[in-house]
């Protein structure tokens, strides 16, 4: 294993630089496109809202459009195989499941798409996670030319590398900021968040920050929006999970 490779990943400062330096190091191995899911929001029978889940990927525009932005991946074999387990899972299981005449339409929709656009062998690996709230996964696409007996023999050899390097992307994950798919906090809005989180009232921020409390509330006001809220609490909850605020080196 490269430890290089792994300060390097640990090293990392924004979710850019870690999912370069992870879609290059995955290439390495065999596997030229990656997409990467992550929420801490997940419900019963969904991801939860689309907007607080984290996408990284590096296949086609096209592909993402299609799989993620139209939902295609709901009724994906892969994911519906993650969302009910951890570890890993050879992409064999979908064309053992077709020859048994298991899979769904929607299922066959998908994997039809796949096919189409060359994602035919790889691996998939479900992440455990200590929230039943929270969920990652990530699906790792061999290259074209490779077929699922290559991508077996790459994961005889490699395997055990190839799943621990993925822990580590994604444990690195959760200790970057993001924000979804919508616009940061400003540093005003994290910095009224983290007083409300130490536990001080609008006065008391307002007195700390030389400011009035009209000022103080209008920044929670925006945060809410931001974070897409009801409340102050969930604002500074939702924040803390996306590393927005009790964070070093805050610009």
């Amino acid at each position: 294993m490269s430890l290089e490779y792994l300060s390097a990943l640990i090293a990392a400062r924004s979710l850019e630089e870690l999912w370069a330096l992870h879609t290059r190091k995955m290439a390495d191995f065999g596997f030229d496109r990656l997409i990467y899911g992550f929420t801490r929001f997940r419900a019963a029978n969904s991801f939860g809202d689309r907007d607080d889940v984290i996408v990284l990927s590096n296949h086609s525009p096209e592909y993402v459009r299609n799989f993620v932005d139209k939902g295609l991946y709901k009724n994906a074999p892969m994911v519906r195989w993650a969302a009910k387990h951890v570890g890993t899972s050879s992409w064999r299981q979908v064309s053992e499941r077709l020859a048994r005449g298991e899979l769904t339409p929607e299922e066959l929709d998908v994997l039809k798409f796949n096919r189409g656009m060359g994602v035919v062998a790889g691996y998939t690996i479900s992440f455990s996670e200590v929230s039943v709230r929270a969920k990652g996964a990530i699906g790792l696409t061999a290259r074209p030319g490779l077929s699922q007996d290559d991508v077996e023999r790459i994961w005889a050899r490699h395997g055990d590398v190839i799943q621990l390097m993925n822990d580590v992307m994604h444990l690195k994950v959760h200790n970057l900021p993001y924000a979804a798919q919508r616009p940061p906090l400003t540093p005003r809005q994290r910095e009224v968040l983290e007083w409300v989180g130490d536990g001080k009232t609008t006065l008391d921020i307002a007195t700390i920050l030389g400011v009035t409390q009209a000022t103080v509330e209008k920044h929670l006001r925006l945060a809410r929006e931001a974070l897409d809220v009801e409340t102050t609490a969930q604002a500074v909850l939702k924040a803390w999970f996306q590393n927005q605020i009790f964070r070093a080196n805050t610009p």
